[in-house]
């Protein structure tokens, strides 16, 4: 039995085409499902406390939020749910209030956010950020 030795074995060959379409083809599916500018905004007015104090008398409403949670609102103490409805209720006065918030040391800052969407949802749009000041 006599091999030739000319005769060769066919060699698999890999194509990369199809490779490099399947990668363009992630990459452009990854880029149209994420989001590169999905930045929001809070627009808030910052005053220092002792300004906030005339300003309070002449129709704003202080509202503090304090470490255990709860809400004082010019003075009274309250929970999450009474303070959605009472930013309802002054929402619908002919002159909106001004609503300053206070947040006393130790209170997170997604709660001071989650104070002004409720303002915001209730129709209040006129809120500023009270900070003391540095001594």
């Amino acid at each position: 039995m006599r091999l030739s030795a000319g005769r060769r074995r066919p060699t698999a060959e890999i194509s990369l085409t199809p490779l490099i379409d399947v990668v363009f083809i992630l990459l452009i599916f990854f880029m149209l499902a994420s989001s590169f500018l999905d930045w929001r905004a809070i627009g808030l007015k910052t005053a220092k406390l002792g300004n906030v104090a005339g300003a309070a008398s002449e129709g704003s409403v202080l509202v503090k939020l304090r470490a255990d949670g709860d809400y004082l609102v010019s003075g009274e103490r309250m929970s999450r749910i009474d303070l959605a409805d009472r930013l309802k209720t002054l929402a619908g006065r002919e002159t909106k209030p001004r609503v300053v918030i206070e947040a006393e040391t130790g209170v997170p800052v997604q709660a001071v956010v989650k104070t002004v969407d409720m303002a915001a949802e209730s129709g209040l749009t006129d809120v500023t950020l009270a900070s003391r000041a540095e001594r």
